[in-house]
């Protein structure tokens, strides 16, 4: 007869053996494996190196476009690597331009005045063929045959004349565009010439901060650029607004308290939004407000203070 003892207690020793096996291959899950993981934060931003800038004169630029020199000076008393060439050199200097930044790489900046800014466009075409940004280009009257803002170009402004002879280009991205674009045109104002628009002193310090930002300013702060467009009212200082950005309306709001709020002039709203300035708005519609690019501020700047402990008596 089978002995049941033995039976049972070979099924015991076989049922031991058997769960040991399946816990060897199926080890118990840590906690680790049940734990949401969160994707890091991103690094940093590390500001660029000083930008590369270049200014071109235009026609007879000894003579009508000692604006660019003057310019070129303040640049370089600043410490920045800023030289000043005829337009009849472009392509010429488009190669260094290409040449020097394949050998290190830093932001470009271009600057020209009547033929100057078509050589602006023209080095900016060059750059793109060899998969180069242009950080900032700056045309001041440029001429009429000068042509559109190419995809490469991060931030471009315009400051012309649309009645001029010399120069009037009006001037105007290419479809698809996605940087920051503002035109000035300055027909109005009757103080302002072709041989005098590029010595301004107000336009070269507001150039200078600009380039000064520069290598602080991350590249996700393009996103969302609205293009700007002004006939710049008469005897109106011109502010570089490099583009704008949509303000949502909320209640209670008023062309001249978003204006007020966002410290720019009335008149800009009014043009911006093909609006009368005092138009009624609605809330939840969107006003696009002309804006700086300028870096954000650091944690440590934005903080408020602790108050100071009080004195004992």
């Amino acid at each position: 007869m089978i002995d049941l003892r033995r039976l049972v207690a070979l099924a015991a020793v076989v049922l031991l053996a058997l769960s040991t096996g399946m816990a060897a291959a199926s080890p118990a899950k840590s906690k680790s494996t049940t734990a949401v993981h969160t994707a890091p934060p991103p690094p940093p931003f590390e500001p660029l190196p000083p930008p590369r800038i270049y200014l071109f004169r235009g026609a007879m630029g000894p003579i009508f476009s000692t604006g660019m020199d003057r310019l070129s000076e303040k640049l370089t008393q600043a410490g920045f690597s800023a030289d000043v060439y005829e337009f009849t050199l472009c392509r010429f200097i488009g190669n260094r331009v290409i040449a020097s930044y394949k050998e290190k790489a830093a932001p470009i900046v271009l600057i020209g005045h009547s033929m100057g800014g078509l050589c602006s466009i023209i080095i900016s075409e060059m750059a793109e063929k060899e998969n180069i940004p242009i950080s900032l280009v700056i045309a001041i009257d440029p001429a009429h045959a000068t042509g559109d803002v190419p995809l490469n170009v991060e931030r471009f402004i315009n400051i012309f004349l649309s009645d001029s002879v010399l120069g009037g280009g009006d001037v105007v991205a290419v479809p698809g565009f996605r940087g920051h674009y503002a035109s000035y045109d300055l027909k109005e104002n009757g103080r302002v010439s072709h041989i005098n628009i590029e010595k301004s002193d107000d336009i070269h310090r507001q150039i200078l901060e600009m380039v000064t930002q520069l290598p602080r300013i991350p590249p996700q702060t393009q996103s969302g650029a609205v293009p700007l467009r002004y006939l710049v009212p008469a005897d109106t200082l011109v502010e570089l607004w490099d583009s704008g950005v949509r303000v949502p309306v909320r209640p209670g709001d008023t062309m001249e308290s978003i204006a007020a709020a966002n410290r720019v002039p009335l008149w800009t709203l009014a043009q911006s939004n093909s609006l009368a300035e005092n138009a009624q708005l609605t809330p939840g519609q969107t006003v696009i407000v002309p804006r700086h690019l300028t870096p954000p501020e650091p944690a440590s700047a934005m903080a408020t203070p602790p108050p100071a402990p009080a004195k004992r008596k």
